[in-house]
């Protein structure tokens, strides 16, 4: 009887999928393991020499206390370019910690936010190890390193190495409630799962979270296979094919940079490049990283890092040194590369919430709240039309050919004028209230028309000063790019 039960168990373990075991939404079984649908096109993985009931696999890895506890150790070692704080619970109530790492942590800064992910499935722990290996590594060598330093003064990084806590606790893919957190998040193939009272404490963390902080990218870490995965991660037919989002290239250029300085992952047999499109390596739905680019304005890789999900401890070292520069990278290229910039109103000079588009790509990128600045990740050495657009302002539009390194493109946009000639959004931009301005439109309306036209001419004269200074301070007090434009 034993040896059947061996027999079945490493049946299952030979065909558990990276990204899946099961495609559709039912729970986990109570063993911690999911029937595959679509075995036959997924990545068949290794057979494990010992089943989990003869070893503990975990063994030499974190337990969540442990991690718990690495990282306010982290914190208070490293304090002078971290924070930590929490976004939420899991089931069982482990807070899911967050290491922010930059040279002004915990304070919002016209600067590009990357995030990593751990252990979002429970039994791919890899990831939560590296993480914390990650932020000690930085820690360490950023007075050393000069791309650790360009990250740290440039990029907030936020780090959480587990997602999944009980999940991880129990052994098993779910969480506590047996649910695949990476099939739990709203989809654009499925309206009905849009509820979001109905997502699980670890998934609706995570949306809190992106409400909160403006990505611009990030990374999911996963194990049970070599490869960086990008959108869509889904298909409208519900087949396995190559099913592109409108930051195609982008993406791919993103995942190559992965994989590319990866020790082995680009030399890969199985995915050309070490690369692929998630529905053409198998379809899901309810993932995280379409979510990420779709809802949260994030350019979000899924990165199997290890084919085995339990490697041996003892290996944990050799895969973070296959994996650093992957990840350092990565995250690098949120300012070494694409178009980067500010939104400013000509009438008083300050920002404003703008938009930005790129003509031919079916995208909206928001610049952020507080300093309306935007970061465009593109693929380098190609010719782009870019244009801000804001209400109640004329857009602009320019035309930039992104060479290898970043470009900074600043819009100064002008209030929209309505027939009578009166500013459409100066008034109203003043935060006055309604009374105040139809004190003014009166007075102004009034005048003799001279003295108006000599007003004009007066606020033209002003508007152009302003302008003037305006792009002397940006010149003066701009982030880091290669090449600053002011349209």
């Amino acid at each position: 009887m034993n040896i059947v039960v061996s027999l079945l168990f490493s049946f299952f373990l030979r065909h558990a999928v990276a990204r899946g075991g099961q495609r559709c939404t039912s729970l986990t079984s109570a063993s911690g393991f999911e029937n595959d649908s679509y075995a036959g096109s997924a990545r068949h993985l290794f057979v494990e020499n010992q089943s989990h009931a003869r070893i503990d696999v975990a063994r030499g890895y974190m337990t969540n206390s442990e991690l718990e506890k690495a990282v306010k150790e982290f914190g208070q070692r490293c304090s002078h370019i971290s924070t930590i704080y929490s976004i939420g619970k899991s089931v069982n109530g482990f807070p899911l910690w967050v290491i922010e790492i930059s040279d002004k942590p915990g304070k919002e800064e016209p600067e590009p936010a990357f995030k990593f992910v751990g252990n979002v499935h429970g039994d791919e722990p890899v990831g939560r190890e590296l993480l914390l290996i990650l932020a000690n590594w930085i820690c360490d060598n950023y007075m050393r390193d000069p791309l650790v330093k360009l990250i740290v003064e440039n990029v907030h990084l936020h780090i959480l190495p587990s997602m999944n806590p009980d999940g991880f606790s129990l052994r098993r893919r779910g969480n506590a409630n047996g649910i695949d957190l990476n099939r739990d998040f709203p989809d654009q193939f499925l309206p009905w799962n849009d509820d979001e009272d109905a997502r699980q404490p670890e998934t609706k963390a995570i949306m809190g979270w992106l409400r909160e902080i403006h990505f611009t990218a990030s990374a999911s870490l996963h194990g049970g296979a070599l490869v960086a995965n990008y959108p869509w991660d889904g298909t409208q037919d519900k087949r396995r094919n190559y099913y592109a989002c409108p930051d195609d290239g982008t993406f791919r250029f993103l995942a190559s940079v992965y994989s590319q300085s990866h020790y082995n992952m680009s030399l890969s047999k199985e995915f050309e490049g070490g690369i692929t499109n998630g529905a053409f390596w198998y379809p899901i739905y309810g993932g995280m990283q379409d979510w990420n680019y779709i809802y949260g304005g994030c350019f979000e890789l899924t990165l199997e890092i290890s084919d085995n999900k339990w490697p041996n401890a003892e290996e944990l070292p050799t895969i973070w040194e296959y994996n650093k520069m992957s990840v350092l990278n990565l995250v690098a290229s949120l300012v070494k590369k694409g178009v980067h910039g500010r939104v400013f109103s000509s009438d008083s000079g300050r920002p404003l919430p703008g938009l930005i588009t790129v003509k031919g790509i079916n995208y909206t990128v928001k610049a952020g709240s507080v300093f309306s600045d935007y970061h465009r990740l593109l693929v380098p050495g190609e010719r782009y039309e870019v244009m801000a657009a804001v209400p109640g302002y004329k857009s602009k539009a320019t035309n930039i050919w992104l060479e290898e390194e970043a470009m900074t493109v600043d819009f100064i946009l002008d209030p929209e004028i309505t027939s009578e000639g009166t500013l459409l959004r100066s008034m109203c931009d003043c935060n006055c209230g309604s009374k105040s301005r139809l004190f003014w439109e009166e007075y102004f309306l009034g005048v003799h028309f001279e003295v108006y036209l000599v007003l004009i001419v007066f606020l033209a004269f002003l508007c152009f000063l302003l302008r003037r200074r305006i792009k002397f301070n940006l010149l003066k007090h701009g982030q880091s790019p290669k090449r600053l434009v002011s349209i």
